[in-house]
């Protein structure tokens, strides 16, 4: 089964620490993509254990964990024996990875910030 690198960059959040967004800030990710750029639910049962996340930011060292599904909710775990650093993505499972799309990922703090899909490929 196939599976795609997405990237994603902060994007314009006005109102917040980032009104003008910031390219280095962000995620990788690797995950199984339908054809029209959807998180494919049934490949991500079977290859959940290469599906990564990465999150960079130039002001603390990179984050490496799991995207995980919970019901119909989808999160960034960077730690398995807890959910306390658990990062909800908004409506994740109904957005299309494809270049300049918008997607909402709540960070540890509770905040959510809009990040801008800039990169996806096959891996």
């Amino acid at each position: 089964m196939p599976l795609s690198h997405i990237v994603m960059r902060l994007a314009r959040n006005p109102g917040t620490a980032f009104p003008d967004g910031d390219d280095r800030r962000g995620y990788a990710l690797t995950a199984p993509l339908t054809q029209d750029g959807h998180l494919d639910d049934v490949a991500f049962v079977a290859a959940k254990d290469l599906c990564s996340v990465r999150r960079f930011s130039p002001d603390e060292p990179p984050a490496t964990g799991h995207l995980t599904r919970r019901g119909q909710n989808w999160f960034f775990d960077y730690d398995r024996s807890t959910t306390d650093d658990d990062e909800p993505v908004h409506r994740l499972g109904t957005h299309r990875f494809a270049l300049n799309e918008y997607v909402t990922v709540t960070g540890e703090d509770g905040h959510p910030l809009t990040y801008r899909v800039v990169e996806v490929q096959a891996t």
